[in-house]
This record gives C-alpha cells, structure tokens and sequence, in this order.
C-alpha cells in the first residue's frame, strides 16, 4: 500500500492535485479516498485546509 497526503487552502487546487495523483493510477488500484476540510480565523480572516488522504494498492 501506498499513502498521499495531500493539502491546499484553495479546494480548486486540491481538486487538481488528486486529480494528477488518479491519472497515475487503475480504478481497481485505488483502495480509499478520505477528504477533509478544516477552518480557523486568526482575528483577521478565515484560513481554510482542505485536505485529501489517498490509499492506493503498490505495483
């Protein structure tokens, strides 16, 4: 097994990331896909991570 932990504060550039990370890889290859999203302000803004953890079967 394989793991990508994946992180971004825009979820446009997380989609793009996992979707790099997919190409290279069978549907049947892929064993899990855990999302999340987290959110914290500083006093000034809102700070957003959106994160993804891949699982994916070694070659």
């Amino acid at each position: 097994m394989r793991v990508y932990v994946l992180d971004e504060e825009n979820e446009l550039d997380l989609e793009m990331k996992v979707n790099d990370i997919l190409s290279n890889f069978k549907d049947e290859d892929i064993v899990d896909i855990k999302y999340n999203v987290a959110v914290t302000y500083d006093e000034r803004e809102q700070i957003y991570c959106f994160s993804c953890m891949i699982i994916v079967k070694d070659s």
